[in-house]
């Protein structure tokens, strides 16, 4: 039994349901602080580790009220897109397994600020972009074939979109500041170390494969509920190709269905 799996049987029932949304909400009331009250979130609540050690230690939470995005577009569809794949990870692993692996990012980050402001004697105002990005690359991890549509039009696997990411995250390391530098280092370790604890050889625990199944199955189950018409033959839907036209067949014993192609083609059902 792993660290995790005897961690989840005694602290489980400590865990928060649903945590994502508590995020989301705690965006949202930062987005309306920096507009109501533009720095007041810079001067009080931003992560300053001089501040912290000076007794200022509302700092180490508060800090996560920074939105995403200043653009209230963009606000938005980040906050559904990571409400989204948290949500997704949630219901995969569990609710303990998600908060571990979210604070674990959090914790992380406040530990990194005042680790650089010690050695460096400098204050790097680290924020929630890395802790964010940490999720994405675990979601893609999960989920490496899931497509998502590139500006509202390309369709992209997870994958290509974590291989961005990682490219990005490599061009930081190489130009931006030691601050920049230890925020991806830690939300790297973060993902690293989460699922070497995890990952079973090439699989999961049983609790972790039964979890994953269920919630493949409901996804499975929700996009053949969204489609209909199948060929019984092919078993090809209109999700497969919106140009197939589908008829039922009268000399069929039974309501069976098939595409243009083997309308004509098939054997009857006697």
């Amino acid at each position: 039994m792993s660290l995790l799996d005897k961690m989840e049987r005694k602290f489980g029932k400590y865990a928060i349901p649903n945590l994502m949304q508590y995020i989301i909400i705690l965006y949202v009331l930062g987005m309306v602080l920096r507009i109501a009250t533009p720095g007041v979130y810079e001067t009080y609540f931003m992560l300053d580790a001089s501040q912290i050690l000076h007794g200022q230690v509302w700092r180490i939470f508060t800090f996560l009220l920074q939105s995403p995005s200043n653009n209230l577009l963009f606000f938005i569809i980040t906050l559904y897109f990571y409400y989204m794949i948290g949500s997704v990870l949630e219901r995969t692993w569990g609710s303990f397994r998600f908060n571990v692996y979210y604070f674990t990012g959090v914790i992380g980050t406040v530990l990194a600020a005042i680790f650089i402001y010690l050695i460096t004697g400098r204050v790097y105002y680290l924020d929630t972009t890395y802790i964010n990005a940490s999720l994405f690359l675990a979601f893609a991890f999960e989920y490496p074939d899931m497509e998502v549509l590139l500006m509202f039009i390309l369709p992209i696997k997870m994958k290509w979109l974590a291989y961005i990411d990682m490219a990005l995250y490599a061009y930081s390391l190489v130009v931006g500041n030691w601050g920049t530098r230890i925020a991806i280092i830690v939300s790297l370790l973060n993902f690293i170390l989460f699922f070497s604890s995890i990952i079973r050889k090439k699989g999961y625990s049983p609790k972790q494969v039964h979890r994953k199944m269920t919630y493949t199955k409901a996804v499975n189950q929700a996009k053949k509920s969204a489609t209909h018409h199948k060929c019984a033959v092919c078993g090809r839907t209109e999700e497969d190709d919106e140009t197939l036209e589908f008829r039922y067949c009268s000399r069929c014993n039974g309501n069976y269905e098939y595409c243009q192609e083997h309308l004509f083609t098939h054997q009857h059902v006697k």
